[in-house]
């Protein structure tokens, strides 16, 4: 079977204002008040919690490894605590799943979010049901770019690892596709939108409606369907 593997912030739902708020409410504990502003930080927040936390330490020239790694676990229980209360599944990015599924690809996530938190959010949406698995950063030793969370959530979708195409939004997941030999597919929609033209993926998707017929293109129509 192919399968259709997306990431999710940036790539499936727009995340950044609840994950700018975590840390925000880290660096209010710390005293120095909110650090990052959407959507002007919108594309730090997609790097990850603790891209986030380096961010507002170093503007407000406070920044230490350690203080970082002290915080971290502060800004996964706000997160958690406020997972989704801004953010929302981009356009058309569900419809595209169904259609997907109805043509006979396997439909799954790999992500560098941690595990319990991507599968919090997907089902506080109520959309969790859609996918047939769910890898996360912690999932196994390693995460993307590494290959191996790309080929397990082919092979936990039902698919054969080399029959996939990877849906993202950054250097990341490029560098993830490539280093597995598959196709990958970057939206342009996201918060790092107009930089994606630059890392050369095997097609651009401005519009989710546009997406089946850009699988069918690069991995071919499911043998199964």
């Amino acid at each position: 079977m192919r399968t259709v593997i997306f990431d999710l912030d940036g790539t499936l739902a727009d995340t950044s204002i609840d994950l700018l708020a975590a840390a925000n409410h880290c660096f209010r504990v710390m005293g120095l008040g909110d650090m990052l502003s959407h959507p002007d930080d919108a594309k730090i927040a997609l790097r990850g919690g603790k891209r986030m936390l380096t961010e507002g330490l170093t503007r407000a020239g406070q920044f230490k490894e350690a203080t970082v790694e002290e915080y971290y676990p502060v800004l996964l229980e706000a997160y958690r605590e406020g997972i989704d209360t801004h953010t929302v599944m981009y356009p058309g990015a569900m419809d595209a799943v169904e259609a997907l599924k109805t043509a006979g690809y396997g439909v799954g996530i790999c992500t560098n979010k941690p595990e319990g938190l991507a599968e919090l959010l997907m089902q506080r949406l109520g959309v969790r049901d859609a996918f047939a698995a769910l890898v996360g950063a912690d999932t196994l030793s390693v995460r993307k770019p590494d290959p191996a969370p790309l080929f397990e959530a082919a092979r936990r979708s039902g698919g054969a690892p080399e029959h996939c195409v990877l849906i993202g939004d950054s250097d990341t997941d490029r560098n993830t596709s490539a280093n597995a030999g598959v196709p990958s597919v970057l939206v342009t929609f996201g918060p790092a939108g107009p930089d994606m033209a630059a890392l050369n993926p095997e097609a651009l998707l401005h519009d989710y409606t546009d997406l089946p017929e850009i699988v069918a293109g690069l991995i071919g129509i499911n043998p199964a369907r």
